[in-house]
């Protein structure tokens, strides 16, 4: 299996601090940009890891930097296209595929993703990422949007901080398998997202999860 990319784990942990009640390691506003190298480990381009908010802007200007040459009907297709070999290749792993318009989603549940509290990814997760990649890279016209989210145990500093290293967890990843940089923003929401109540057992460990998005420029 290739090695994770490790300029972007360099990069997120620069600049911590202790939570004191934690004893976990908490980065500073400034450190949470991301630089995904290549798999040799150039630096070939850069990350967006952003938990401040502002999430349409910043999507849409990753969008208009990296616009294609699909439009109109074209664009429907080209995703009937991927999402048929994303539901092929990721059959029984977990990973849920929806379609909502145009946009794809891959939803990864934290528990087969990664560790209680960790961001590096459980190696038994490693082929399902390579058939996500596998692909992500063939259908070269959309961009990857990376999201990380968890439920609502702990602080929000450690909660945003973790979000944002899962999400560049799996956005290394992906650019280790051979999806473009320049496609890839990662992004950390903390607990401000949930899709469940995060009141049960059953509803944290839904809200405990990486999605990714797929997007096509123009749609």
């Amino acid at each position: 299996m290739k090695k994770l990319i490790l300029g972007a784990a360099v990069i997120a942990l620069a600049a911590c601090t202790t939570d004191p009640y934690t004893g976990e390691q908490q980065a500073s506003k400034t450190a949470r940009n991301a630089v995904i190298g290549s798999v040799a480990g150039a630096v070939v381009g850069a990350v967006v890891a952003n938990n401040t908010g502002g999430g349409d802007a910043r999507k849409g200007a990753i969008i208009g930097a990296t616009a294609g040459g699909l439009t109109g009907g074209a664009i429907g297709i080209y995703q009937d296209r991927q999402e048929a070999r994303l539901r092929e290749e990721l059959r029984a792993t977990g990973v849920r595929v929806q379609r909502d318009g145009d946009r794809i989603s891959l939803i990864m549940p934290g528990n087969i993703t990664f560790a209680t509290d960790q961001s590096a990814i459980r190696s038994d997760f490693f082929a399902t990422l390579n058939s996500v990649a596998k692909v992500i890279a063939e259908f070269d016209e959309t961009v990857v949007l990376v999201q990380g989210h968890t439920d609502s145990t702990g602080s929000d500093a450690y909660n945003d901080q973790l979000s944002v290293e899962r999400a560049v967890a799996v956005g290394n990843y992906l650019a280790s398998q051979g999806v473009a940089v320049a496609r890839i923003d990662a992004t950390g929401f903390g607990e401000r997202e949930p899709i469940a109540s995060n009141d049960t057992a059953e509803g944290r460990a839904q809200n405990r999860r990486v999605e990714i998005d797929l997007v096509v420029p123009g749609a």
